[in-house]
């Protein structure tokens, strides 16, 4: 199996088109406010991307355009990573993205009802408790990105599986030849 660039890229670019779609709604929604495509399109992608851009906003402004750029450097910088004869980066890369994907909804399920709240206790013996909101879309979103990372793991063990072959055969004929 030769590893697929564009396979590896899917689901980084899943989780930009995310955070790009919402920005571009909530700048289309500042400029049609009464649109209700607007408020559907901003309400569906809000859960997934509003947390993340606050933070973002509260550090580097409310520039649209930084956001832009922002999100165009980490499509290229993931493209290359995916790209990359090492396996290290698209690896890192992917499972980089499965972590903020899983980060993203559990920041953006504090305000919703969530289906699964599961309670934890700390070492100290204080308890607390976890709650994220397993919706079709984000369910949607894991399950996509669990996949991006079974495929990557396959690719990873493959190359890892070929240059142990190949290794293998060279030390095959060292010896044949002394």
């Amino acid at each position: 199996m030769k590893r697929k660039p564009i396979l590896l890229f899917v689901f980084p670019a899943l989780m930009l088109l995310i955070l790009a779609g919402e920005r571009a709604a909530t700048f289309l929604l500042g400029t049609y406010p009464a649109s209700p495509t607007m408020w559907r399109i901003w309400l569906e992608l809000r859960p997934l991307a509003t947390m993340f851009w606050q933070q973002v906003d509260l550090y580097a402004g409310a520039s649209i355009a930084l956001d832009a750029a922002m999100l165009a450097t980490a499509a290229v910088a993931c493209w290359m990573a995916c790209r990359a004869r090492g396996s290290a980066a698209f690896f890192l890369a992917n499972h980089a993205t499965l972590l903020f994907a899983g980060l993203m909804i559990a920041a953006g399920s504090h305000s919703e009802t969530a289906s699964t709240i599961a309670a934890f206790t700390a070492p100290s013996g204080i308890p607390f408790s976890l709650a994220i909101d397993f919706t079709l879309k984000n369910s949607l979103v894991l399950c996509l990105g669990l996949a991006a990372c079974a495929y990557c793991h396959v690719a990873f063990l493959n190359e890892a599986r070929q240059r142990g072959e190949a290794r293998a055969i060279r030390i095959l004929a060292l010896r044949r030849d002394f």
